[in-house]
């Protein structure tokens, strides 16, 4: 091992597993000593690539080597891995959903804080870049103050894998992909959610969910719809998004798409009546001619960091977290929130605490 990188070994050698391996190789400032799974396939995997495959989790604890632990295992043992590392002094990385509540979350928190450790949430998808464009519409108003925000992602493959289908083990799309477009809309926007409405989706007869969808009021005014599907075998585009000066769409996750903004130097008439199946209109007549403008979507605006050069930065002192402790938990609260307001079929109120 190399005496100037940090040593990491994960936990869950998966398909999570093996990417969290790519990644930190791809970085260059961490070293994975090597893992520890329960099956036997996935440990020779892990030597294969040329990691040690630990016997057990508590020689992971014991090897002082080992400074950093990447958990990548089904969701309802993270809480307990996740101490007993902060209790032998490691740092922890975690998969997200970080835990199976609020209150797991906070103990794991609390553990972190006692042993003076470092707990980051691999909440990856803030560095997506097309919710980076979408990030930079919102902050800089391209085409207004945004009003309406749609994000939605959509495959037609059901649930994937054997855990993702148990309710014990964490599954569901909520606690899958929901997590992810939550926080990215809260990392977005600064602003208390003040009601919560939803609907999940049992259509492929699963105990968890197949796919939901949350309408989501802020107080600052905006409204946003997230949806998740796994039974959609024409996708809805990834976002679309309503602003005071236009829209604007992304079709897919290789940016596929456009604005559209009102042209104010255009002379503003009323639109010409069009026929609309055996009727007129002119409300839903597309604008004159020169009325709009159409433009390719704006660059993304970058991160200060990757997850894992930031992860090292704050393990050394020298940042701030990207992904903070308060923020994944806001995400867990409104997680909650969604699961009981679809379980009554009522809008839910006063739940979104900033973590308190």
């Amino acid at each position: 091992m190399s005496s100037d990188k940090h040593t990491v070994a994960i936990i869950g050698y998966g398909g999570m597993g093996k990417f969290h391996g790519q990644l930190i190789r791809e970085n260059g400032q961490l070293e994975v000593a090597g893992s520890f799974d329960l099956l036997e396939a996935r440990q020779e995997a892990s030597v294969q690539a040329g990691f040690r495959a630990y016997k057990s989790f508590e020689e992971v604890l014991a090897d002082s080597s080992v400074e950093v632990v990447v958990i990548a295992t089904p969701n309802e043992v993270h809480k307990e891995i996740a101490i007993r590392a902060f209790e032998a002094g490691k740092h922890v990385v975690c998969e997200k959903p970080a835990a199976m509540s609020s209150e797991e979350l906070k103990a794991m928190i609390a553990a972190a804080d006692k042993a003076g450790r470092v707990l980051m949430v691999h909440q990856n998808r803030r560095w997506d870049e097309d919710f980076r464009v979408i990030r930079q519409m919102y902050e800089r108003e391209t085409i207004g103050a945004l009003f309406q925000i749609e994000s939605r992602v959509h495959g037609a493959n059901g649930i994937p894998g054997d855990w993702r289908h148990v309710k014990e083990h964490g599954g569901g799309m909520l606690l899958d992909w929901g997590v992810h477009l939550l926080d990215q809309l809260l990392f977005m926007i600064d602003s208390k959610v003040v009601s919560v409405f939803s609907t999940m989706s049992y259509i492929l007869g699963n105990e968890v969910d197949d796919g939901f969808e949350a309408v989501l009021q802020f107080e600052n005014g905006i409204k946003a719809i997230v949806e998740v599907g796994t039974t959609n075998f024409i996708p809805l585009p990834r976002w679309y998004v309503k602003g005071t000066e236009g829209s604007a769409v992304i079709e897919d996750w290789f940016l596929n798409g456009r604005i559209v903004t009102r042209n104010r130097e255009s002379e503003q008439r009323e639109p010409a009546p069009v026929r609309a199946g055996v009727g007129l209109t002119k409300t839903m007549a597309p604008p004159r001619k020169g009325a709009a403008i159409t433009e390719a979507l704006p660059p993304a605006a970058e991160l200060p960091d990757g997850f894992y050069s930031n992860f090292v930065a704050v393990i050394e002192d020298t940042a701030e977290p990207i992904v903070k402790n308060a923020e994944v938990l806001r995400v867990q609260i409104l997680i909650e929130a969604i699961f009981a307001a679809a379980a009554c079929n009522e809008v839910i109120k006063g739940f979104d605490t900033y973590g308190a």
